[in-house]
Formats: C-alpha cells, sequence, structure tokens
C-alpha cells in the first residue's frame, strides 16, 4: 500500500501549485472541483488501517499539492488522520480551515433522527473541526447494529441531517447511492434542499440519466471509482478499457497526458466532481492536474462509448432491504464480511 520511497518524497522541498476550480452549490457555497478519496478499502483483517500516522502524511501531502476538497466516512475510519492533517496545515500557516472542504458521510447504523447529530459530532471530536462542509447520507438502507434490516425511513434520517445543520455542525447536505425516484422524494419532502449526490461514475458506468437529472435539479454530482476498469481492485483486473486502450491513449497524447487524467478530466468536462484515490505522491500529483486543457465533444463521446452500466460497488447483499437502491441479481453476495463495503 504503501511505496518504498514514501518517506523520502514526504519531505517536500517545494509546494506544488495546482488551482483547482471552484463550483456553486444551490446554497451559494463553493464546492472544490475536484476530490480526494479516502477509503481505503477492507482485507482478512476488516477495514484497512493506516499504520503509524502514513494517511495523515498522506493528506498533508496532497494539502501541499493543492487538493483543498477531502472525501471521507464515518466507516472508513480515516477521519482522525485527516482532521489531524488539516490541523497541522492550519497550523503551519499553508490553508485556513475556510479554504478546505471537508466531506463525509453518515453510516446505515446511525439512521435514527436523534442519532445522527451525535454521530456527526462525533466524527467532528475524532477530526478536530467544529463543523463538515458537505454531510452525506451514505447509503438509503437504514441497519441495526448487528446488520440486520432496520425499518428507519431514509426521511427520518434526512431531518436528522437537517436537525444537524440547524445545530451548525454542517453547512451542507447531500446523498450518496440514492436512485432517482428516492432522491426526488429528499427534495420533495425535506425542507432542506440536497446540494449533491455522490455515484459511482466511469467509462463502464457513465450514468448519463442520473447526472442529467441530478443536474436539473441544481445538485452537484460527485463520482466515485472515476478510473472504472483502467485499475485493478483488490487485485483483481476487471474487463473494460485500460490504461493502453487505443482510444484513450489517442485523445491523451493530442493533450500531453496520461489516460487516467483523461477520463478524470472526462468526468469534469460532464460536471461531475471526481472522487480520486491514491496514497502515491506522484499519482497524487498527476491526478490534480487536469484543469490545464479540456475535452472536445466528441472525445466525450467516444469515451461515452465505453458505457456497460457495470457497477464495481454493488452490494447485493442488501438487496432485499426496501432501500435498496439499485438493480437486483439473482445470485446474491452473502458474505457478511463484506458489509463494510464502500
Amino acid at each position: 500500500m504503501w511505496p518504498a520511497s514514501f518517506k523520502v518524497k514526504m519531505a517536500l522541498s517545494k509546494v506544488v501549485s495546482n488551482e483547482v476550480p471552484k463550483l456553486k452549490l444551490n446554497n451559494g457555497r463553493m464546492m472544490p472541483a475536484i476530490a480526494l478519496g479516502t477509503y481505503l478499502g477492507f482485507d482478512k483483517n476488516g477495514v484497512v488501517k493506516s499504520q503509524n500516522k502514513q494517511f495523515r502524511d498522506v493528506i498533508m501531502n496532497a494539502i501541499d499539492i493543492g487538493y483543498r476538497h477531502i472525501d471521507t466516512a464515518y466507516i472508513y475510519e480515516t477521519e482522525e488522520e485527516i482532521g489531524e492533517a488539516i490541523r497541522m496545515k492550519i497550523d503551519e500557516g499553508v490553508i485556513n480551515r475556510d479554504d478546505m472542504f471537508v466531506t463525509t458521510k453518515i453510516w446505515n447504523t446511525f439512521h435514527k433522527r436523534e442519532q445522527v447529530p451525535m454521530v456527526l459530532k462525533k466524527s467532528l471530536d475524532k477530526m478536530g473541526l467544529t463543523y463538515v462542509d458537505l454531510y452525506l447520507m451514505h447509503w438509503p438502507m437504514a441497519l441495526n447494529e448487528d446488520y440486520t434490516f432496520s425499518d428507519v425511513d431514509f426521511m427520518e434520517t434526512w431531518r436528522g441531517m437537517e436537525d444537524a445543520q440547524n445545530l451548525g455542525l454542517v453547512k451542507s447536505l447531500g446523498v450518496s447511492n440514492f436512485n432517482a425516484e428516492q432522491l426526488k422524494r429528499v427534495i420533495e419532502e425535506g425542507t432542506i434542499k440536497p446540494v449533491a449526490i455522490e455515484i459511482e461514475v466511469h467509462p463502464q458506468n457513465i450514468q448519463k440519466d442520473m447526472i442529467e437529472n441530478a443536474s436539473s435539479e441544481g445538485l452537484v454530482v460527485m463520482g466515485y471509482s472515476p478510473l472504472g476498469s483502467l485499475v485493478s481492485r483488490y487485485g483483481v483486473q476487471s474487463p473494460g478499457p485500460k490504461m493502453d486502450d487505443p482510444v484513450l491513449v489517442e485523445i491523451a497524447k493530442k493533450y500531453n497526458k496520461t489516460t487516467p487524467q483523461v477520463v478524470l478530466r472526462w468526468l469534469v468536462d460532464r460536471n461531475v466532481v471526481p472522487v480520486s484515490k491514491s496514497v502515491n505522491l506522484e499519482r497524487l500529483k498527476e491526478n490534480i492536474s487536469i484543469f490545464d486543457f479540456k475535452l472536445e465533444e466528441q472525445e466525450i463521446e467516444k469515451i461515452n462509448q465505453f458505457d456497460g452500466h457495470i457497477r464495481y460497488t454493488f452490494p447485493t447483499f442488501w438487496q432485499t432491504h426496501p432501500y435498496y437502491p439499485f438493480e437486483k441479481v439473482d445470485n446474491p453476495i452473502n458474505d457478511p464480511f463484506i458489509k463494510t463495503y464502500k
């Protein structure tokens, strides 16, 4: 996970400047146009955790490079080191708190209205912050502590999130992994309109309808797993376009960029905020260096042709839950270990 040269590269002699554009949210606040994802995955021991503050140092490097939007979640168990990195960079005078946009998410086992402000306060305590910029409902499905299905309606959870915003614990609210009907219900029944939705977006799942739907309602779309089949997951290479795909290589050569940069720019040009992930310093630099070129419409359409409606985050072990947001399959995954997936 951690490159051998990481400690050496940590000693940045010069801060790299990358000016990231910002998108205006429907409540007037601004969101940086790329986010650093902080889900470290899981292995046979459970959720992967940082050792010896290594991930804190990744975040500090990312801030030096120019990242100003950090995407985390209660379930990722990265909030503490993210907060420490932000506070250290504030103390160094590199940033002010207002320069950073911090997104975190409420987990499925805290969906009761009265639990929401309490668990957000726990996240804030971990980070050592007084507020987060964006609080997302991670999934629409409520679960009991033992991961059995709960019948708590996601609108009850939303009202708890509205309570948290009214208490000043969060500046903006949104959802993640919701389908169009669920999003519509939040917009129609809530008293505070969501500003964003985070969904899986990559060339094999271009999410055309969902992006158009959300945009028509004035929501910003954040896209996780943005590189899709270009990268392996859990040591497995998925079918689909790879780093050396001829279509992507041709576009990359034209702009003197890499194929991952082309794909990240494809999201940006579709008004999607990529949630990119890496702990490698050079890759962090590469991922954020996508705002000095723009794809032509026909190039965007070429990449759209890879669409196969393929999901990599597909928790079918929840598919009998009444609020499961995705299409159902005949052979769901039943391994209880991976119930912390994404």
